[in-house]
């Protein structure tokens, strides 16, 4: 089964497999994020961070491969009665705009190879504008003892030196390991161990 099978079959049955609330950690960025501007939420599922980041007042695009996770997405995009465009895309393949977004959001898209990796951040890295705001929230390679979530492959996952080296040229506001509980739809449940990341661009 190819990835977008097993995302697609994920996303084919009618609950939300992350829920409708956005992710914790972006939830707490709430006070950093301008009063208005593009967002961009990358691999953005289900809509629930998109959705939120529009319900912020920002103009959100939203990417993601998937059909039936797009399609859950503009329903609650409806429901929440906020605009989002949604973009039915490859994360790694698309043509990422250059310095268009005031902010980049990327919450555990940890389905990319290393190669792929490389092409989604330095797509990312591009479509900031200078001063642009990135959010990351990703497993740690702890998180395989847990397996409350996220992949099962160790060179997936996030450690605080590759992001420190990926986003070498970034100022660095935060970067903070941690384990926590997590409860996010029925996908991610239970003690967890994660690094989160905010930055911006000079």
């Amino acid at each position: 089964m190819t990835e977008y099978e097993r995302w697609e079959a994920r996303y084919a049955t009618p609950d939300y497999a992350f829920g409708k609330q956005p992710n914790y950690f972006l939830q707490s960025c709430k006070s950093l994020l301008p009063p208005s501007g593009r967002a961009l939420a990358v691999a953005d599922g289900e809509g629930r961070n998109g959705v939120w980041l529009a319900e912020q007042g920002l103009d959100v695009v939203s990417i993601d491969f998937s059909p039936s996770a797009q399609r859950k997405a503009k329903a609650l995009a409806a429901e929440r009665h906020v605009k989002v465009a949604f973009e039915l895309v490859d994360v790694h393949n698309w043509n990422y705009p250059e310095a268009d977004f005031d902010v980049v959001v990327e919450i555990f898209t940890q389905f990319s190879s290393p190669a792929e990796r490389v092409l989604k951040w330095s797509g990312m890295k591009r479509s900031l504008k200078s001063g642009g705001l990135l959010i990351i929230q990703g497993y740690t390679p702890k998180q395989l003892e847990y397996g409350t979530g996220g992949p099962k492959q160790i060179e997936n996952l996030y450690t605080r030196a590759m992001l420190e080296r990926a986003f070498a040229e970034f100022r660095i506001l935060k970067i903070v390991e941690e384990e926590c509980e997590i409860h996010e739809g029925t996908s991610h449940g239970g003690m967890s161990a994660v690094i989160n990341l905010i930055a911006t661009k000079p």
